[in-house]
Formats: structure tokens, sequence, C-alpha cells
């Protein structure tokens, strides 16, 4: 079960004018199963993403990236509005239970032969479709099978269908995540709404396992660019279950310019609402991965303060939430905190003076100036450990730098679900 996680309901899911989702039961890799998702995109519409830096990224990965690039060399060439809208992305292509990773030649043939089966259908070019996949690596993607699913998927498109989108993207995943929000700007209201999964294989080093919002503003390419890369760093890439970067993690921000707000200025007031917005709702999306996690009981705030640089920061809270150990005893609630003080000493700091660093589990101050503090009393560690939700705080005294990263325990469940995992 996820921690502290609600269900989310169909009626909270805002319909995002200019996008429509799709969905069938292809049977990729189990039947009776949402699996095969579209969201068309209304003309105009601008697309910028984020992708997974693991060497090993996946077929359509790779196609991605070079579709939204031509997109931009498009964009930067084209005479007017007319012809780069006429040239921009109208859909994208999602499946669960095949990762289309680790397949070399074929694995990129078999990408563009599911983009060009659903061109045919949306009367586009293979160009102007963006494919993504989820599930096992190494495993050749059944094509017949997503294209033959891809007309009732086209028949049951509707505005409405975020909820049956966020389900048809899950694999290991205990429920959908999705979630929106509502911003104004400059007296007009403007809707986000986007959906996530993932629960395993969790360190995205660029955003998460899968996540698409979608915004009805006007934005212009270059500026949307910057958004998607400054929500990721801010939500996606600020998460860990298990230390483990997929090979398909993705993270893509979508605006249909339905709506008669039009963003172009980074340094407008405009700019700056949607941007907490998104920021807002990627970070709700992320975190639901999170409390999520296979097999995860406890949902785990990490920050550490007073660093000389993010990066440093950055670097021990994740080494804390990276450690077996530590997740482990979280798991157990057993306030073995000295697994702690050893994680932030190998995360490779060298410089860094152990005799300033104090460490607070919620509001108990456990370690003081490298030590254990006089006071802590396990009884108070051991009060918080049973908690759902935990906040470790470290304080270098170093410097005004800060990081938080937010992770779960490691239990039981997590070692079943992926020894299962194929079967």
């Amino acid at each position: 079960m996820p921690v502290d996680l609600p269900f989310p309901l169909a009626a909270n899911l805002k319909p995002v004018p200019g996008i429509e989702l799709g969905f069938a039961e292809a049977g990729v890799r189990k039947p009776n199963r949402k699996d095969v998702l579209i969201m068309r995109l209304a003309p105009g519409a601008t697309v910028a993403g984020v992708f997974t830096t693991n060497r090993f990224c996946a077929a359509p990965v790779q196609v991605c990236k070079a579709h939204l690039e031509g997109l931009q060399i498009t964009g930067r060439m084209a005479l007017d509005d007319a012809d780069a809208a006429a040239g921009g992305i109208r859909a994208l292509l999602i499946n669960t239970g095949n990762a289309n990773a680790g397949t070399g030649e074929a694995g990129l043939a078999d990408a563009n032969a599911t983009c060009d089966a659903l061109a045919a259908l949306l009367d586009c070019e293979r160009s102007q479709i963006l494919p993504f996949s989820t599930g096992v690596i190494l495993e050749p993607l059944p094509v017949a099978r997503i294209t033959a699913g891809l007309p009732v998927a086209i028949a049951n498109l509707k505005a409405d269908n975020w909820l049956a989108a966020a389900e048809a993207i899950m694999t290991t995943d205990t429920q959908p995540k999705a979630a929106s929000r509502t911003v104004v700007i400059d007296g007009q209201a403007v809707t986000l709404t986007g959906i996530s999964k993932g629960a395993g294989m969790i360190r995205p080093n660029m955003a998460t396992m899968l996540g698409f919002i979608a915004t009805d503003a006007a934005v212009a390419q270059p500026l949307l660019e910057h958004m998607v890369k400054q929500a990721a760093d801010a939500s996606f890439n600020c998460i860990t279950i298990d230390g483990d970067t997929s090979t398909n993690d993705s993270f893509v921000l979508i605006a249909t310019g339905t709506a008669r707000v039009t963003i172009t200025d980074p340094a407008s007031p405009a700019c700056a609402a949607l941007s907490d917005a998104l920021i807002s709702l990627s970070q709700e999306l992320a975190q639901m991965i999170v409390r999520d996690g296979e097999g995860a009981t406890k949902f785990i705030t990490i920050t550490v303060e007073q660093g000389a640089s993010v990066e440093e920061c950055r670097k021990i809270a994740y080494s804390i939430g990276h450690s077996p150990l530590v997740k482990t005893a979280f798991f157990a609630s057993d306030p073995n905190l000295g697994r702690i003080l050893a994680a932030i000493g190998y995360a490779g700091v060298d410089d860094l003076d152990v005799g300033k660093l104090d460490l607070y589990l919620d509001d108990v101050l456990v370690a003081k100036n490298g030590g254990r503090n006089p006071a802590y009393r396990e009884a108070d560690g051991q009060r918080v450990m049973k908690q759902s939700e935990i906040t470790v705080r470290v304080r270098l005294g170093r410097g005004d730098a800060e990081a938080t990263i937010w992770t779960c325990d490691l239990s039981h469940g997590y070692v079943t679900i992926n020894a299962d995992y194929r079967s």
C-alpha cells in the first residue's frame, strides 16, 4: 500500500483544452489491462522534454529526442507561425509492459514502426509522434499488438480521460498518479494537469520514469524547454527509491496554447506564476512515486542545510537516501541513527568538518557538533521512527546552501516485487 497517498478522483482532474487522451487494452505483456495510451494535441501546441542520462537509453527515448530536435530546427526555419504549427508534435504514444530498451537497431525500427502506424491514422508525419515505453528491458517490442490497439485508443479519445491515462502507464505501481492545478494569470484561469508512473528503478537523473504535464497556456518553445528542465530539477530529480536510473526516464511538458494567456518573457510575472504552479504540480507527482515505492512503508524527507554548495548538499542527501542500512532501519522503526552519520561520512565531501555537524530526526536533535547530543533519548528517536512520514535534517555548519530529496524505506516487499517482476 502506498504511504499516505489518496487515490486520485477523476472529478478532480481538470481537462486541458487542446489535448485528448485515449487508451486500449492491447495485451502488450498481460491481458485485460490498459497498456497503450495516445495523447492527441491540438495544432500549434509546443512540447519540450528531458530524458534519462543512462547510456543504455531506450529506443523510444532516442526517437523522442530526435523528433524534438527536428521540431526545434523546423520551428527556427519556419517562414511563419502557421508553418511552425503545421510541423509540430501532434501526438504522444505510450505503452507499458515492454521498455523497448537494450534492443539495438531492431528496437529503433520498432519504435519508428509504431510512430508510422499512429501517424497514418492521424494523418500526420512520423516525426510528429513522440513514442514512450516502460516495462521489461531486453525484450522485443510487440509492435503488432500495439498497432492493433491504436484504433481503439483513438476511438475513445476524450479530454477528461486523465485518470484512465494514468492507469494506462502503470507497471508495478499500486495506484495511478495524477493531479491538477489552476492558476490565474493576467486575469485568466490557466489549467495544468499531469500524470506520472514509477515505483522502482527510481533515481532519476533528469526527471522520472514517465511524467507528462499539460497546460493550456501558450508558451514559446525556448521558454518551455527552460521550464521543463527547471521543474525537473526541483522535483523528479529530487527523488530516489533504490538508486537505479532507468533506461526510459522521460518527463514531457505540453503547452496547448488554447487559453488566452501567452508567455514569452522569462522575467515576467506571468512566467513566474506558471513556473510556480508547474513546480508545485511536478513535486506532487514526484512525491507520489516515492509514496508508492515498491514495498514502501515510510515517506522520508532528507534536507541538508548550511552546505558550501547545493551539489555537496545533494551528494550527502543521496548518500543517506541510498544507504540500504539506513533504509532498513527506517523500515524496522529502529533508531540506529549512527548509520546516518556513516552515510554522511562516505558521501564524498572530502573537506567536511564533522565536528560542526548537527543531525535532527524531525524535531529531535540526535547529534550535536558531530557527536551524540547529551540530551538525546532513544525513546524520542523511536517515537519519530514509528511515524509513516519522517524528516531527516542535517546541518553542516559550512555555508548557506541547502538541498532536499525525498525517499522511502527498504522493506521485504521491495525484494519480493523485484524478484518476481518478470513472472
